[in-house]
């Protein structure tokens, strides 16, 4: 299978931009022969909108979702995205899965990061979706769930061969670290992909630290991003990491 991530500059201003250099970025992948493309978290709104991506939050069957299921039907490519989703008085930062078949996978962000998160959002309550696409085994996190070992145990008892993992991870010591280190030993130490599709640059409230990734479950990395704007690709071939798994 091959995966595509795209880093998306953060200082994109306003919806319709940012859907602009999505299109883009899902016609790319799916020229190159992609099958899932990953985008950051709230890539539709930009992390640091505060209040408002809250405010403008829609069910699942609101703009914004429709938009994600759009570009996965007309370019034949699954996309996974996160995306501010509203249940009643409720909003989740949440990632979606569409498909070209129609189908829709939705995880409710469970570890919510800082006094940021928490005034905007609710946490999840439903563990992380587990599903077939292709032949392999994907699931679901948002950004800081990936920093707790026991999530990503979870997934791989569940049978988990990738994660995907839209994100915002800010820059910082830390930052560079999680990125650097922790990203492909969480792979390694359950033995999965991981991808890691982050923001990059600075939008109004946040610097983000950009270094989106794919690593494979013997820790390695198959595609790493830097500071800028950019797309990056794998083709996973999960017998490939048979020896790393035993």
């Amino acid at each position: 299978m091959r995966i595509a991530v795209c880093q998306m500059a953060a200082g994109l201003i306003g919806r319709s931009a940012r859907l602009e250099a999505m299109r883009e970025a899902v016609d790319e992948a799916a020229s190159n022969t992609a099958q899932i493309i990953v985008f950051p978290e709230l890539s539709l709104t930009g992390y640091g909108s505060g209040q408002r991506v809250s405010e403008a939050a829609e069910g699942i069957e609101g703009i914004d979702v429709r938009a994600v299921r759009d570009l996965s039907a007309r370019h034949g490519i699954a996309v996974a995205a996160g995306v501010a989703i509203r249940d009643g008085d409720s909003v989740y930062n949440a990632a979606i899965f569409a498909d070209p078949s129609g189908s829709l996978v939705r995880y409710d962000k469970i570890h919510l990061y800082g006094d940021y998160e928490n005034r905007l959002f609710c946490h999840g309550v439903k563990p992380p979706p587990v599903f077939v696409f292709k032949g392999m085994t994907v699931a679901l996190l948002v950004c800081f769930d990936v920093e707790f070992p026991e999530r990503v145990r979870d997934l791989a008892l569940r049978g988990a061969d990738l994660v995907l993992v839209p994100t915002a991870l800010p820059q910082s010591e830390a930052g560079a670290f999680i990125a650097g280190s922790v990203l492909p030993v969480r792979a390694f130490e359950n033995q999965v992909f991981i991808a890691y599709s982050n923001h990059c640059g600075a939008d109004e409230a946040f610097t983000y630290q950009g270094c989106s990734s794919i690593s494979a479950p013997d820790g390695s990395k198959l595609a790493q991003a830097f500071l800028e704007p950019d797309f990056i690709y794998a083709d996973l071939h999960p017998q490939d990491f048979d020896g790393s798994r035993q």
